[in-house]
């Protein structure tokens, strides 16, 4: 008996929260997630890393070995200043020298990269005005640029929801079918015109790209992750560089659109609005309200009854009789 009463009371509570422990599940599945990166990545990368490491260390002692008239701290010294520069975005070799990172077109690439907080990394501000005004413009551009992208996908949902409301009422599907239909279809249009498409262009204007590289390098800019591996548009001999990179700017804009309005036909799916709501707090319902109301206000006008009968019997319990006139009172007569 006993046992049978604890069993329901933990189906209650966990019914009652389970919310609760949908987003713990929720939570510890997001953590074995990154786990289950980190094992991926140092497994896979940290071989390469060590090869790289051996092969650098080998050309630095060959180096010293031709060049016994430079000393060891010497070379570090110019290595650390060249790196430094790098990180910048200024490179020593002569073959890099022509290009410009200040120029007007690389500006306005590196000015769509900050507002859509792609962030690519191979380009930074050097001065102190630059690094000041970068932290004010962003301040200012990002909320910006989300008020921006919200609005043009707005208007551009209102045209996608169109074929779906025509088909289900034209030839009778189902909505829910429809729509699944429809945002894959819209999921495949996407990725062949800004994932396929410019990977094979890409591949073919930049020499060092193949086309996994190039998806890459549209899957990472798209995604806003950024990591600045692959930038177009640095090599030396790169030709019409200020239109080249002009178009990329008009690309990752364009992109980033879509992206969200993929990302905007998918969550409006009754099926994954399900899913959603697993994880959400309910939220109080009007109807829930308003009964909470009206039993306060019973309860409060049962005490307020409760009141007055008890008064009208301590009233009755003195028997103290009501007088018209002071004539009435025997005593007096």
């Amino acid at each position: 008996m006993l046992q049978s009463l604890a069993s329901n009371s933990c189906v209650r509570l966990i019914q009652s929260h389970k919310s609760t422990w949908y987003f713990v599940s929720l939570l510890l599945g997001y953590l074995l997630y990154l786990i289950f990166g980190a094992v991926v990545f140092s497994s896979v990368e940290l071989p390469y890393e060590d090869l790289l490491r051996q092969d650098l260390r080998a050309v630095k002692k060959h180096f010293l070995q031709e060049n016994e008239c430079i000393s060891e701290e010497r070379l570090e010294r110019f290595l650390q200043r060249a790196l430094e520069a790098s990180n910048y975005g200024v490179s020593i070799l002569n073959n890099a020298s022509a290009n410009w990172n200040w120029d007007f077109t690389s500006a306005l690439f590196f000015a769509s990269t900050v507002l859509s907080t792609t962030g690519y990394g191979h380009t930074a501000p050097l001065s102190d005005g630059g690094k000041a005004f970068c932290i004010i413009y962003s301040m200012i551009g990002i909320p910006f640029t989300l008020l921006f992208l919200t609005a043009v996908v707005q208007r551009i949902m209102v045209f996608t929801r169109r074929p779906i409301v025509y088909i289900h009422t034209r030839w009778g599907l189902s909505k829910p079918l429809v729509a699944i239909v429809h945002a894959t279809l819209l999921a495949l249009l996407a990725v062949s015109c800004f994932f396929l498409i410019p990977a094979a262009i890409f591949s073919s204007l930049e020499e060092n790209w193949n086309f996994l590289e190039s998806f890459y390098f549209c899957f990472i800019s798209l995604s806003t992750i950024g990591l600045g591996d692959y930038v177009p548009g640095e090599a030396a001999n790169q030709k019409f560089r200020e239109l080249y990179k002009m178009g990329i700017t008009v690309y990752l804009i364009l992109g980033l659109i879509v992206m969200l309005v993929v990302l905007e036909t998918f969550c409006e799916l009754q099926q994954l609005k399900q899913l959603r709501k697993m994880f959400y707090l309910k939220k109080e319902k009007p109807q829930d309200r308003m009964a909470i109301l009206e039993e306060d206000h019973l309860s409060f006008t049962t005490v307020s009854d409760s009141g007055t009968l008890s008064e009208e019997k301590t009233l009755g319990f003195v028997g103290v009789p009501t007088l018209a006139s002071p004539n009435d009172d025997p005593m007096i007569q």
